[in-house]
This record gives structure tokens, sequence and C-alpha cells, in this order.
């Protein structure tokens, strides 16, 4: 005990000079440094200049009393957090309650046994040292987890940076003369890339989720539209394993709403690659059914049922957890982190949801989670039905300013954007950017974030800048090509005077239907 407290500082403040004595002669012997002062004013001073522990403190003080001392303690951003007792003689309720009023932490009537006040000063300490010591360790982990922060966030970008290349070269070499057998064999490398991409965003998704840094969005979204892009997403594997994708919605279901479509479509599509995984014939559906509505507010019910394995009630225990899948043998014979349905419970539950499983062993299974939207009334740009979608005109080309440091993913951009037909000027930092901005006035900008020299976020601010001296009716689209993939990062991008997004790795048909979204905004 004594080698906790020997370094905790007390002032004592009294003007009898026998209770000052008195009280240093029964703290001191417990290994507290005293300190004392008799007056008000001598204490403020005091207490300024050296950092107590606890201060006790009378009430009645020949210059300005005890609530007067405590009032302008409190008010001191030096002192505000020392814990005061009082010291006093007065047993009226009232002015007890006006200590505790002006911030004190307890009281000691005179006259004081040697007892209740070692037993009150060691109390308030002792709260008072667990107290800094739940400071310190929250201030560490909030150090720690904004360094988890910034590792994911540089991982994230160093590992898809590359995987843009991989991806991206694999996409524009299917599209080149291939033998047959060239053909196979570029097929196996890009499926390669997709499940490597797969195992990088279950392990980082994962991660964000333990560091707290899933965020939520809150837009407007067509929820047949949402989930006909699933299927579009997952098709080919259907199709590889000869297998019927498809998806029913209830019609009492609500179209449109408002909610998070990106985080809903990573649970369906982590859930439909589980199901596609683990059957090998007949089917896997998408359903979702209504199960409250009012005003404000609807609850869906979605369904991922499958034809599959199925799995014995033991395993399904095993299910949801990070890491976990059935048994041994099943991540020998299909692979997989294991992450992906934990990661699914752990959004559907940010989501005031809850998700599980019915299933038998050798008759497939039905996934199921419930989650709450609100409801929108209004249609808005990008509600319609998918086959009233209009097509870019295929005659109308654009000048594009691509600004990227990477010479493998200038490369990946430059073929891409050439392959559909617009005229590509590169340079690779965002000195050049703005430089060639101004010089030669593109439709379209894609930019890079991390480049030498000057960054994608300043290069936007003085192209911005330059806009806004000179006049510009139409300010240029400019578009965050970036391997940073966090929402923080999204939103800073958008801040910084930014119109739209695309993260790496990407393909054609992502970066087809980007241009297409860009050119409609310079058409209005």
């Amino acid at each position: 005990m004594k080698d906790s407290i020997q370094y905790s500082k007390i002032l004592i403040v009294d003007d009898v000079q026998m209770n000052l004595e008195l009280m240093k002669e029964i703290l001191s012997e417990q290994g507290y440094q005293i300190a004392t002062a008799i007056n008000g004013k001598s204490a403020i001073a005091k207490a300024k200049a050296h950092k107590f522990d606890l201060i006790l403190l009378d009430v009645v003080l020949p210059d300005i009393d005890g609530f007067e001392v405590c009032t302008h303690l409190k008010s001191n951003h030096q002192t505000q957090e020392t814990p005061i007792i009082f010291l006093t003689a007065k047993k009226e309720k009232d002015s007890i309650i006006k200590g505790f009023q002006l911030g004190a932490v307890d009281y000691i009537p005179k006259p004081f046994s040697k007892e209740e006040l070692l037993a009150r000063v060691n109390l308030h300490l002792t709260l008072r040292r667990t107290q800094e010591e739940l400071i310190f360790s929250k201030d560490k982990a909030e150090a720690a987890a904004k360094a988890k922060a910034i590792f994911l966030a540089n991982i994230s970008h160093e590992i898809r940076t590359p995987m843009n290349g991989i991806i991206g070269m694999i996409d524009i070499l299917k599209r080149t003369e291939l033998t047959k057998e060239q053909i196979e064999y570029i097929d196996i490398i890009g499926i390669s890339g997709e499940n490597l991409l797969m195992i990088i965003n279950d392990v980082l998704d994962f991660s964000k989720i333990e560091a707290g840094q899933i965020t939520f969005e809150k837009i407007r979204f067509c929820l047949p539209h949402e989930i006909s892009e699933v299927i579009k997403i997952l098709r080919y594997k259907a199709i590889q394993k000869n297998l019927e994708l498809s998806f029913h919605i209830d019609p009492d279901v609500p179209e449109l709403l408002v909610g998070d479509p990106l985080r809903l479509k990573q649970i369906l599509i982590n859930l439909c690659n589980n199901s596609l995984k683990f059957t090998s014939e007949g089917y896997v559906k998408i359903v979702v059914k209504l199960i409250q509505i009012n005003d404000l507010k609807v609850r869906l019910n979605f369904e991922v049922q499958d034809s599959g394995i199925g799995i014995s009630p033991e395993n399904q225990l095993k299910l949801f957890k990070s890491f976990s899948q059935a048994d041994v043998s099943t991540t020998r014979k299909f692979g997989g982190t294991g992450l992906g349905l934990a990661i699914s419970k752990n959004l559907v539950e940010l989501m005031n949801g809850t998700i599980g499983i019915f299933s038998e062993e050798g008759k497939g299974a039905i996934f199921h989670f419930d989650c709450e939207f609100d409801i929108s009334t209004k249609w808005f740009a990008g509600a319609e039905k998918p086959e009233l979608k209009v097509a870019l005109d295929q005659d109308k080309k654009l000048k594009i300013l691509l600004a990227e440091d990477n010479v493998i993913n200038q490369k990946v951009a430059i073929l891409n954007l050439q392959k559909l037909g617009h005229q590509v000027i590169v340079v690779s930092d965002g000195f050049q950017a703005v430089e060639r901005f101004i010089s030669d006035a593109p439709d379209v900008i894609f930019m890079d974030i991390q480049m030498p020299e000057m960054d994608g976020v300043e290069a936007t601010g003085k192209i911005r800048e330059w806009e806004k001296a000179n006049n510009t009716k139409n300010h240029v689209p400019i578009v965050a090509m970036t391997a940073n993939t966090m929402k923080r990062d999204k939103d800073l991008f958008i801040a910084a005077g930014m119109d739209d997004y695309l993260g790496k790795p990407f393909n054609s048909a992502e970066l087809a239907l980007l241009i297409e979204r860009i050119y409609c905004q310079i058409e209005q």
C-alpha cells in the first residue's frame, strides 16, 4: 500500500495550526507528501504552483471562505480536476449540499477521528488513481486504434495497387485474339486473381469491423436494381457450375428504400458466394419478404436458398464465427478464409438485424437475415429499372486527363479508356495534372490520390480554385481513382471537390459504367 501511495501529494488548508499539525502527522505516517496553507489565497497560489492529488479544504478561513476557494480552483484548467474534500464543523444540510454543488467529492466533519480521515482520504486517492489509469488506458487504446486504422489504410492501398495491374491486364488480355488454350489459361489466372482479391477484402473488412471503422450510408436506392446487380456480379460463377441463380421479391415489398445499398449487397454477395461454393447442382436463389411496415420504416427478411450439401446441427454452431468453417475438411476442399459469414453477421447486427440458418445435412440450406430501412416515396436518378436505362451514346467520345504515377496502372487505365474510344492524356503527378487541365481543357479527369510532388486532393483543390478565379460555367468532373477504400477517404475526396470515385482494382465494366454516369452529368 505504501509503495503505491507514497508519491501522492495532499494540500491541507486550515487556519487552526493545531488541526494542520494533527492531520499532517496522521497522513505523513501513511507515506503521503503534505503541504499546508492557512488561508484561501495561499491555498489557491500553492494549488496552481504544484500538482496535488487531493485537497483538504476548511470552509471557514480568515480571508476568503472555502466555498470561494473551491469555486476558483474548479474554474481553473490547472486545478479543476483535483478532488476536494471539505473540512467543516458545520453540520447543516445546506452547507454540505453547497459543497457538493461546487464540485467537492466529500466532506469530513470536525472534530474528526483518525480512522475516518484516513478512510476518506485513502478512498478518494484510490478513486483518482483508478480514474487516471482508465484515462491512460483509454488514450492508449485510442492511439492503438488510430495506428491500426492507418495501417489498414496503408496495407489496403499497397495490396490493391498491384492487384489493379493484375486484374486489369487480365481483363484487357481477354479482349485480344487468343487461342482456345490461351483463353483457358487466362480464365484460370483471372479466377485466381478474383479469389485472391476476395480473400484480401475479407481480411481488410474484418479488420475494419474490429477497429470500429465500418460506417453506413443513408442514401436512396431501388431494391430490385441493387439485387439484380448482385445477380450480375455472381452470374459467371453460377454459369461455371451450371447452377440456376435467380431472385424473387414479394410484391408487397417497397421498391424505393433509404439505407446503405453497398453494405446490403456485400451481405448478399457473401451469402450467395457461400451457397455457390457448397452447391454442385441445382440452384441458388435470393428471396425478399416483408416483415413489418409503417409510414417511415420497413423491416425486410432476406433469404439465400440453395440446393447444396447442407449443414448438420452441430456444424451450424460454428458458423458466423471468425476464421471458422464447418470442419477442417471444408477448408481443404472448398478454400476460403472463413470470414465471409462472420463479416455478414457483424454487418447485419450493425444494421439492427439478426442472421441465422435453416438447414439439414444433404438437403440444402437457407441463410436468412432481417434489417430495417427507411422508406423513400420519391423516384430519383438511378432508380430506374435496369431495362429502362439509357445507354451511352457510343459516338460521343471524351478527352480524358489521367493523373497516375504508377506505370502499370497507367497502362491498365489507358488501354481500357482507349478500348472505349476515348482520347487519353497521361500525367504522373499533381503539378502536371493542373498544368494540362489548364492547357488541354479535358472533359473528365481521373485523379490518383497518392502521387509525388503534389497529391490528388491538393491538385483537385488547385483546379477548383482556377475554375472559380476564371468564372468557368461548368466545372470539369474529377474522379478519384485510388486504392484508398475507407469511407473517410471517400468523404475526403468529395469534400476536396471531386465528383465520383473508382476504387482499385477495377474492371472494364465498372469503368464504362462510371464514364456513362459522368457523361450523363456533363450532358445535364
